[in-house]
C-alpha cells in the first residue's frame, strides 16, 4: 500500500487496529462534523498494520470491539482513536485552535497590576516567546490553563478561580476522574458509602461552562454539582 496512506488507529486490551480513511473526511468526522463511515473508509477492511496489508482476524476483531462488522468498528477507531493527518491539515488546526486559545486568555484573564483584560494581541506575542505545544485535538479552553502557566514568566497574568462541589456515581468514576484533574485542582475528596465519589475542586472561573457540559456527557447527566463561595 501507499506510504502516504492517512490511518486511523485505535490500541484494544494491547492489540492494534488500523482503518484507511480520507483524510478530509475522516477529520471532519472526528471533529464531530458528521458524514456517512462508508464514504469515509477507503477500503473495507480492519488491519494490523495497513501499509503492509495485513489484515485483523475476524476473532481479534470481535474480541476488541464485540462486532465484526468494519462500519461498527472504523466508527470506534475513528471517535476514540488516533487519526494520522496530514501537514497541511495540522498547520490548519493548530493555528485555528491557538486563536482560539488567545480569544479565551484573552476573555477570561487580566493585567492584575491594572485589573484590565490582556488583548489578544498581547496575549499572542507574549506567546510567541515560550515554548508551548498546542493539541490540533484537545479542547482550547483545558489547554489554556497550561498556556497561562508557561506565560506568566513574561506576562502579569491573573485568572479568575473558583470552587465547585462534584459527586460523580460510582459507575463512572474511573472514566471521568481524569477530566476533573485536568480541569482544575482537586482540593478535597472523599468516597462515600455506595461508591460514589465527592470533591471539591478549584478551577478558573473561565472553564467552568466547559467543565459542566464534559461531565454532563460523561456521566450522561447523572453527577451532581455545586458552586461554592
Amino acid at each position: 500500500m501507499s506510504e502516504k496512506l492517512i490511518l486511523a488507529r485505535l490500541s484494544v486490551a494491547g492489540e492494534h487496529f488500523e482503518v484507511a480513511v480520507h483524510p478530509d473526511k475522516a477529520l471532519t468526522y472526528k471533529m464531530g462534523g458528521g458524514g456517512d463511515i462508508r464514504n469515509i473508509l477507503l477500503i473495507d477492511e480492519v488491519y494490523v498494520d495497513a501499509k503492509k496489508g495485513m489484515k485483523a482476524t475476524n476473532e481479534k476483531v470481535m474480541k476488541a470491539f464485540n462486532t465484526g462488522d468494519v462500519y461498527e468498528v472504523a466508527d470506534i477507531i475513528l471517535k476514540r482513536g488516533e487519526l494520522q493527518i496530514t501537514t497541511e491539515q495540522r498547520r490548519r488546526l493548530s493555528e485555528e485552535k491557538r486563536r482560539q486559545i488567545i480569544a479565551f486568555i484573552s476573555r477570561n484573564c487580566i493585567d492584575p497590576r491594572t485589573n484590565l483584560p490582556h488583548p489578544p494581541l498581547r496575549v499572542e506575542q507574549a506567546l510567541e516567546q515560550v515554548r508551548v505545544s498546542v493539541d490540533p485535538f484537545k479542547d482550547a479552553e483545558t489547554q489554556a490553563k497550561q498556556v497561562i502557566e508557561a506565560l506568566r514568566p513574561i506576562l502579569p497574568i491573573r485568572m479568575e478561580q473558583m470552587r465547585i462541589a462534584v459527586k460523580i456515581p460510582a459507575e463512572y468514576i474511573a472514566k471521568v476522574y481524569g477530566t476533573v484533574k485536568g480541569f482544575g485542582v482537586i482540593k478535597r475528596e472523599e468516597w462515600q458509602a455506595d461508591g460514589s465519589w465527592v470533591g471539591v475542586v478549584e478551577m478558573p472561573a473561565g472553564l467552568h461552562a466547559s467543565f459542566l457540559d464534559r461531565l454532563g456527557k460523561q456521566t450522561q447527566g447523572s453527577m451532581q454539582t455545586k458552586t461554592l463561595k
